[in-house]
């Protein structure tokens, strides 16, 4: 099992299916460097199907990346694509200090996870890994969730195509990700219609499908390796 998880030579993503480290993969394919980062997909959640990952994220958490030959450890999902861009760039990804829109650039991404996939996070843990235990709980956080989605959907109301300085930026990739989690649970059922179209929008990119190709891909030969073991 060890040898599944041996990191790369360069950079390194540890990953499951559709979990917050697509932020990081999602990033790898829009900047066109999916190329230089291992993917390690392995089953959700890795602390219980992979315990030997404890002893690269003593936290059992996705996302988890390296860089430098492990000199550098990332665990934040947000965090990590804008070490991505500022490492790797320069990238249209990244809205600069010099432009107007960077304070809301760097809003929305601590708004992504902080506001928008965190009472999600309740929600998946008390509806689908402890089920029965927190019913309450995760009805009360799904509530909070789509109450929270109120600033998204006032700025999306001027018909604007990404959520700011005028392109596609890490923004809407972390914005993106928590719409899309959302799905999971039915949530989208209650998105107004200009959030409906603003994630239909990003979904609808090519690096977005190369990267949820990539994530299959990759999934289905840690499984098979897996097996042989």
């Amino acid at each position: 099992m060890a040898a599944l998880l041996q990191p790369g030579s360069a950079m390194t993503l540890y990953h499951t299916l559709s979990a917050r480290s697509f932020r990081v993969l999602w990033t790898l394919h829009e900047m066109g460097i999916s190329d230089q980062c291992k993917l390690v997909t392995m089953p959700f959640p890795p602390r219980v199907f992979v315990k030997e990952y404890m002893k690269l994220n003593v936290l059992g958490t996705i996302p988890f990346f390296m860089d430098q030959g492990g000199k550098v450890k990332m665990t934040e999902s947000c965090g990590i694509p804008k070490y991505l861009v500022e490492k790797y760039g320069p990238s249209s990804l990244e809205v600069k200090p010099s432009e107007d829109d960077w304070p809301a650039y760097l809003n929305w991404i601590a708004h992504a996870d902080a506001t928008l996939t965190f009472p999600q996070t309740v929600v998946l843990r008390y509806t689908l890994q402890e089920k029965g235990r927190a019913d309450n709980a995760a009805t009360d956080y799904g509530k909070w969730y789509i109450a929270r989605l109120r600033l998204l959907d006032s700025v999306l109301e001027d018909g604007r195509e990404f959520l700011c300085a005028g392109r596609f930026t890490l923004a809407d990739i972390c914005i993106a990700y928590a719409l899309e989690l959302g799905i999971s649970f039915g949530f989208d059922k209650q998105y107004k219609p200009q959030t409906k179209s603003y994630l239909d929008r990003m979904m609808s990119r090519p690096a977005y499908k190369a990267a949820k190709d990539h994530q299959d891909a990759s999934a289905a030969a840690f499984q098979e390796a897996q097996s042989k073991l």
